[in-house]
């Protein structure tokens, strides 16, 4: 049995990252101008469309070259977005709609103001793909992922605003993809639990949509117990993949690929991603 850890205090670690510059440097912790942020984004999409093949945008060689695709908004749930990176270099490329979800004000709206820019000409489109033709749209949303219900309207969201595609009226409350990447370790097992259990209703499909964890990852126990590692900086944890392994189980979710992120540079944590879709009963 791991030994007991402590869990996170979400106060202080909104405090950590409130003293954080709003930059890639800042919510990378010092690695936003080297490869980290290509490298992270390319392994992203990648790992992304070879789950869904929707998601590829080269015809496929099996289907009739004058077939017609059912046009399909797909829509992604981008939470611990930071100042919005995995939403741009990541999930504008392949999806229609992302509502990003953050904690910290300052970096939602340094997101939000970031995004509007491309709409004006102020920085080139393709930064924010799709958002100045209106083609995509994202939502800016505060709030903690703690007790975010992504079942929720729009209206019952602290929403900062919305940029892009304007819609046709339709209530944004299931998506294609939950996208979870380094915020988690801000949760204690129980409320991390909670939160995959409203994520699993949000889905838009169970058989079909995914939730998707990108996390940091420490070694289990000599044993291959679980270890669950308190980081006092920052207030948060930092688990090994039984540690995963067991919050997914007694969340109902299950493993439909899992893959370890290469090319970052040495010495950090090893880096996984997780592909989770609800235990069929």
């Amino acid at each position: 049995m791991d030994s007991p850890t402590r869990n996170p205090d979400f106060k202080v670690g909104i405090q950590y990252w409130n003293d954080q510059p709003a930059s890639l440097d800042g919510v990378l912790g010092g690695f936003g101008s080297g490869s980290l942020p290509r490298i992270d984004a390319l392994g992203s999409r990648q790992f992304l469309q070879r789950l869904l093949c929707e998601l590829c945008t080269i015809p496929s060689a099996i289907r009739p070259l004058d077939a017609t695709p059912v046009p399909r908004r797909l829509r992604a749930l981008d939470i611990g977005a930071g100042i919005g990176r995995a939403t741009q270099t990541v999930l504008l490329h392949l999806f229609s709609d992302i509502v990003l979800v953050e904690p910290v004000q300052k970096f939602v709206e340094t997101a939000y103001q970031d995004c509007l820019k491309s709409t004006s000409s102020i920085i080139p489109p393709n930064q924010w793909k799709g958002i100045s033709n209106k083609s995509k749209s994202v939502t800016f949303v505060q709030e903690s992922f703690q007790t975010f219900n992504p079942l929720a309207s729009l209206s019952e969201m602290n929403c900062i605003g919305r940029l892009g595609y304007e819609g046709d009226g339709q209530p944004e409350r299931t998506f294609d993809v939950i996208w979870c990447q380094w915020c988690l370790g801000h949760l204690s097992d129980l409320e991390l639990i909670g939160f995959f259990q409203r994520a699993k209703k949000a889905l838009r499909s169970p058989s079909e949509s995914l939730i998707i964890v990108k996390e940091n990852v420490c070694h289990d126990l000599a044993d291959n117990t679980p270890q669950v590692i308190f980081d006092q900086q920052d207030s948060s944890l930092t688990r090994s993949d039984a540690a995963w392994l067991r919050c997914f189980n007694e969340s109902g979710l299950t493993i439909v690929c899992e893959e370890t992120q290469n090319g970052f540079p040495h010495g950090l944590y090893t880096v996984k991603m997780y592909a989770l879709r609800p235990v069929q009963v």
